[in-house]
């Protein structure tokens, strides 16, 4: 009797019991489905969230921005750089260089760089040249 019975079940009962199982395994699912969604949706509100109030930082920050700039326009303007060599030192460097003193010499008695005291007497001879040749 069990052969004749049991046996020609058993496929139906595993039909039966893997149609149980994969249902057990769908309503899992979609409850698990449901709690990520709501997860998302915490998360994304929460973000939302942070998003208001870093733009009204960021609005808040604009503004202050804009009336320090306005504040700032109201206020003395930057004095201008002065230049690096006046035109006393200027006249001093071609005076000793006429009386035939080295640029280094010139640069250490006048406290200057090297360096600019030898493109000082460079430009200088070229505007004293090109002078001499117009005159020619």
């Amino acid at each position: 009797m069990l052969e004749r019975y049991l046996i020609p079940l058993a496929p139906l009962l595993l039909i039966g019991m893997t149609a149980v199982l994969c249902l057990f395994f769908f309503l899992c699912l979609g409850h698990e489905m449901r709690i990520t969604k709501l997860r998302w949706n915490r998360r994304q509100s929460e973000q939302e969230s942070v998003t208001r109030n870093l733009k009204a930082q960021v609005a808040e920050l604009s503004a202050r921005m804009l009336d320090t700039e306005q504040r700032a326009g109201v206020l003395v303007p930057p004095i201008p750089p002065k230049s690096g060599l006046n035109l006393n030192k200027r006249s001093q460097v071609i005076r000793m260089s006429r009386r035939g003193e080295q640029a280094g010499k010139i640069a250490a008695s006048l406290n200057l760089p090297q360096r600019e005291v030898e493109l000082l007497l460079k430009v200088y001879g070229r505007v004293v040249y090109s002078s001499i040749e117009v005159n020619s």
